[in-house]
């Protein structure tokens, strides 16, 4: 049985490690549930048609474009946004590399890259350059020519494998 479009969804999640409950419209998006309803804006929508990465937030571990996913398909998962990475005032490793690198230049894409970064580092500590780049793949910064970027996720590589 499919809910009709007015019809309310229950759902119960983990987000940043809090149990969540939320009640959703079948049609909502992961992105917009996150920014409108939780107050979680860090996670950005730039195209919101998947290209572009912005909206990029691990779904029990694995990178997705949040604005493809809906809100009601998470029921029992594990959302981790930009928002969960640091702890108190400690920045996460691949935020601080962001920040000491200047990879965050106007900052739209960055939350999306870190939390790609985060996802290829999480399954390998010290990727080699083909893995690195398809780890990457589907981020994209209109800002820099990346060299910024991959120097900052090589270097929070080296402090991450050791």
């Amino acid at each position: 049985m499919t809910p009709e479009a007015d019809e309310m969804v229950a759902v119960e999640l983990a987000i940043n490690g809090k149990p969540t409950h939320l009640v959703v419209r079948p049609d909502e998006t992961l992105l917009f549930v996150l920014r409108d309803s939780i107050g979680l804006t860090g996670t950005k929508g730039a195209c919101l048609e998947g290209e572009c990465g912005s909206c990029t937030l691990l779904l029990n571990g694995a990178p997705v474009n949040s604005c493809l996913v809906l809100a009601a398909q998470v029921h029992g998962g594990r959302v981790e946004t930009i928002e969960g990475l640091a702890h108190g005032d400690k920045l996460h490793v691949l935020q601080r590399k962001f920040i000491e690198s200047g990879a965050a230049q106007c900052g739209y894409c960055t939350p999306g890259l870190i939390m790609a970064a985060k996802a290829l580092l999480d399954e390998t500590p010290n990727p080699d350059e083909e893995t690195f780049f398809r780890g990457m793949e589907g981020n994209i910064c209109r800002c820099t020519g990346y060299t910024s970027i991959c120097e900052a996720i090589r270097g929070a590589a080296r402090e991450w494998s050791r």
